[in-house]
């Protein structure tokens, strides 16, 4: 049976979501405290521990949604980011949805998947279940290994620190391209 969530809490985790979204995007979020985020929303510190153990859920949560909506368009969107077309389409496809998820939202990936983290969401072992899928049907060689390789170029650490040197969101699409073909020969 679902429980409903109460009025105030409820009212409590919008608030949370909204000062840590705003703490997020105005600086480096490694340096967001969950004191910081407690005084933003306006909650006791107890209030936001009870929901989230810490920063990195905090900032999952709000990345969810996101993740969500991308995880949907590669079971049942259209083609060449959903079903029907070639693995090297799909997964160049991919790339380049990831690099507009990166660029828009870079900064909750990296609160909420910098370092060992990335490997402990739920979204990266979706992530990486596709494009392991994309490269079995592709008959790439040694897939298991190569799944992570290519995941490693979408990590938001390399995806911040390649657009603080200047790298457009169409350079990156256009090497990732590049790099789904190469990898699906």
């Amino acid at each position: 049976m679902e429980t409903r969530e109460r009025a105030d809490a409820a009212r409590n985790r919008a608030k949370v979501l909204s000062a840590a979204a705003r703490l997020f995007a105005a600086g480096d979020p490694r340096a967001v405290t969950m004191e910081d985020i407690a005084r933003a929303a306006g909650v006791g510190r107890g209030t936001l521990y009870r929901r989230y153990p810490d920063v990195a859920s905090v900032a999952a949560a709000l990345l969810d949604e996101h993740e969500r909506l991308l995880q949907g368009e590669l079971l049942r969107g259209d083609p060449p980011l959903g079903p029907g077309a070639p693995p090297r389409e799909r997964l160049a496809a991919f790339f380049a949805a990831m690099v507009d998820l990166l660029e828009q939202h870079g900064h909750l990936a990296l609160g909420a998947e910098a370092g060992a983290k990335r490997f402990a969401v739920g979204a990266y072992g979706f992530w990486r279940a596709h494009v392991l899928a994309l490269l079995r049907e592709a008959g790439a060689p040694d897939p298991e290994s190569l799944a992570d390789t290519l995941l490693a170029s979408l990590a938001p650490e390399v995806y911040l620190h390649q657009r603080d040197r200047g790298v457009s969101p169409d350079r990156l699409k256009d090497a990732l391209t590049r790099l789904a073909y190469a990898a699906t020969l």
